[in-house]
This record gives structure tokens, sequence and C-alpha cells, in this order.
């Protein structure tokens, strides 16, 4: 699993490399930028909201790419996998964290919109890689 070639979710520089690490993957890339995002973003919420709103969006937000790392470094291709299904779950976490965050002012339009559309993007990303990982294993 470790060594195997995930095109789908390598940056194009690396899709005909090797994966070596969790690192390599486009899809953890993407979702580290989407958690950097959310931190900066959260930084300008009410000093009130720091031990509710913002700290769910950080929580879920950060768990994305941790649970796509650890998923990487487990065993198999099943383990992977499993974590790569709670990683999507942390994400319709955040999209619903974002959402209510607009809606009661806390966002406007303009600074939510890119952060939905990033958590779509990834959410392509987990899927496809979750695709190509079930192939493999005949898990579908």
């Amino acid at each position: 699993m470790q060594n195997s070639n995930h095109a789908s979710s390598a940056r194009p520089s690396a899709a005909k490399s090797t994966i070596k690490s969790y690192r390599d993957l486009e899809v953890w890339q993407q979702a580290m930028d989407l958690a950097v995002e959310c931190y900066k973003v959260t930084q300008r919420f009410p000093r009130t909201e720091m031990f509710g709103i913002v700290s769910q969006i950080r929580r879920s937000a950060s768990s994305v790419p941790a649970n796509i790392a650890e998923g990487h470094g487990r065993e198999g291709r099943v383990q992977f996998v499993q974590f790569l299904r709670v990683a999507q779950g942390s994400l319709k976490e955040l999209e619903t964290h974002i959402l209510l965050s607009a809606r009661v002012g806390f966002l406007q339009e303009k600074e939510s919109n890119p952060i939905l559309q990033r958590c779509a993007d990834v959410g392509k990303m987990l899927r496809g890689l979750i695709r190509a990982l079930d192939t493999r294993t005949g898990q579908r």
C-alpha cells in the first residue's frame, strides 16, 4: 500500500513516481491547505466562540489530513480506506460548521464559498482514492 502509485491522489509531478509518504498524496496536501485556511479565517471570529464553533471548525479541519496520514501509516489497504472514510466524515462536519458560521454571520459568503469549494475538491479526491483502493482490494 505505502509504495503504491496513487495517480489520482498525487500531484502531477509525482504521478509517475512511487508514493513514499502520506505527504506525497495530493489529497493530504490539499486537506492541509484547507485546514490552514480554516485556522486563518477563524482568527476573526468573536473571542466568545473560541471554545465553541472555532474549536469545532479547527478540530474537524485538522482531522481530515490527520486521518489520511494515519490511514496511510496502517498495514493494509482496507484500514487505509477506513481512515479515508473517517476523513470524509470530518470533511462533512467541517462543511456543516462553515455553513452554520455563515448563517449566524461569522463568515461572509466571499469567505465561506472558497472554503466550501475546497471542501468539495478534497471530497472528490477522497472519493477517487477510496474507489481506486476498493477496486484493488475487491471491496466495493
